[in-house]
């Protein structure tokens, strides 16, 4: 359990204290209006325990309080946000995280993701990569084992070729235009996209852009065989496991995949990209 997550279950605790309190009751008297053990009361004021939202429900209605009861779901749903920093993550190299993603991809069926500015890891090439491990390894003055990175960041790859595998992607078109790295690396990315189309574990779509929205395109995320969702920020990784969370994450998915591009409408959106790489 990470600290972050116990600080925010401590934070929730102190919270049904105070809705108990308020009602003017001891913890005995309030189990007992529950049908609870007084132990279960004691564990879940003092963060020792995480609550479920039927626990909520049950303590708000006992306080005489069900106004607050949506509020300590949502309290909840916070707590259960898994929030990994990128500064610890990083502090033996990239190699590490890239290792932990490959067993990640290995055990997972289907994915759904989105990316808004960055061609995805699942699809980059060993140059493109490169370019990206050694800028994100001088931003957060990481140890640069770059090399290893990417050799571990390939070797994910390996599961576009595994049976009985699905990863629905989708990618917003300026990520095609993006220059983060030489224009050869990024022509070569780009004929990389290219031969992945009609693959028979990809779906890739890009979301053109002009083209019109249900919704913002926002930041990138990944849905995990639709039980779990991985956000990316610039300085932390934050994974939600609620069913509310990963279905509000599919409904986004859904609306950006109703306005892509796939087959060879995309075949010509990335084209489009390759062709402005070459010399005027």
């Amino acid at each position: 359990m990470t600290t972050d997550y116990q600080t925010a279950r401590v934070a929730l605790g102190a919270r049904l204290r105070e809705l108990r309190t308020e009602a003017g009751l001891n913890g005995k008297a309030f189990a007992e209006r529950l049908g609870w053990q007084p132990s279960k009361v004691s564990r879940l004021e003092h963060g020792k325990q995480t609550a479920t939202e039927s626990d909520l429900e049950d303590w708000a209605s006992a306080a005489g309080a069900l106004e607050h009861a949506d509020d300590l779901k949502s309290r909840l749903r916070g707590l259960e946000s898994q929030q990994r920093s990128w500064r610890r993550q990083l502090a033996a190299g990239h190699r590490p995280v890239q290792d932990r993603y490959v067993v990640e991809y290995r055990r997972t069926a289907t994915a759904r993701g989105y990316e808004a500015t960055v061609i995805p890891g699942l699809f980059q090439t060993p140059d493109y990569a490169r370019q990206l491990l050694l800028q994100n390894a001088d931003l957060m003055s990481s140890p640069r084992d770059t090399d290893e990175a990417v050799g571990a960041r390939m070797r994910r790859q390996e599961v576009l070729y595994e049976t009985g595998k699905l990863f629905r992607v989708l990618v917003w078109e300026g990520a095609l235009h993006a220059l983060i790295c030489p224009r050869d690396v990024m022509a070569g990315q780009l004929d990389r996209l290219v031969g992945l189309i009609g693959m028979s574990t990809v779906e890739l779509g890009i979301v053109p852009l002009g083209a019109p929205l249900a919704l913002t395109p926002k930041h990138g995320f990944w849905i995990f065989d639709e039980g779990r969702v991985v956000v990316e920020t610039i300085n932390t990784e934050l994974q939600y496991d609620s069913a509310d969370d990963v279905a509000l994450y599919g409904r986004v998915w859904d609306r950006l995949a109703a306005t892509a591009a796939y087959g060879p409408k995309a075949h010509r959106l990335i084209a489009r990209a390759r062709a402005q790489l070459s010399p005027a």
